[in-house]
């Protein structure tokens, strides 16, 4: 079942999320090809793939939620934390924000109150390319005072990331490679 699920999320991600072009992506690097995967997370099937692959990914895992940074990881928070308790295996989410909260408690990560201090957390990322928003994210939730236990995306594109955060003391789980997810989508 796993493998039907990997590759209809890989058919979906090339048809609605796979563009080809000049790009300059977050990392300030620039591409011939771009993955928007914010297109296949917010389509109902996309959703429902991505947050099943990633629960499975995870389900080893002592862990007590999941999280990412905004905006991109917010769909995919969504949907492992909904199909978590579909499984009974209930995840919280965590959104980290990319600048503080300008008011209220001007905290950089939401969803705190769902956690005790030194709970293990997973995060997620959509596209990791040198691994730098992921990295940012790990940071400020540390700084919340919670673990990280896993680092996942759902496309690693091989290009530095994997090493950055591997440097940083974190193995990244990945649901596809770039090759991965051509070959697959085929």
């Amino acid at each position: 079942m796993q493998q039907e699920q990997k590759r209809r999320l890989a058919r979906i991600l090339k048809e609605k999320s796979y563009r080809e072009g000049d790009f300059v992506l977050a990392s300030g690097r620039r591409s011939d090809y771009y993955f928007d995967c914010r297109v296949t997370a917010l389509s109902a099937e996309g959703s429902w793939l991505i947050g099943s692959l990633f629960n499975d990914l995870l389900a080893d895992l002592a862990i007590r939620g999941v999280g990412g940074m905004t905006l991109g990881a917010d769909p995919l928070v969504t949907a492992t934390t909904v199909i978590s308790w579909e499984r009974g295996r209930p995840l919280h989410g965590l959104i980290v924000r990319k600048e503080a909260k300008g008011h209220g408690t001007g905290q950089f990560v939401e969803g705190l109150g769902n956690f005790a201090p030194g709970d293990a957390v997973a995060m997620l990322e959509d596209v990791v390319t040198t691994g730098g928003s992921l990295l940012k994210a790990c940071e400020r939730v540390r700084d919340a005072g919670l673990e990280i236990a896993a680092v996942c995306a759902i496309l690693d594109r091989e290009e530095g990331g994997r090493e950055a955060i591997a440097e940083a003391g974190y193995n990244l789980l990945s649901l596809f490679t770039r090759k991965e997810l051509v070959d697959l989508a085929r």
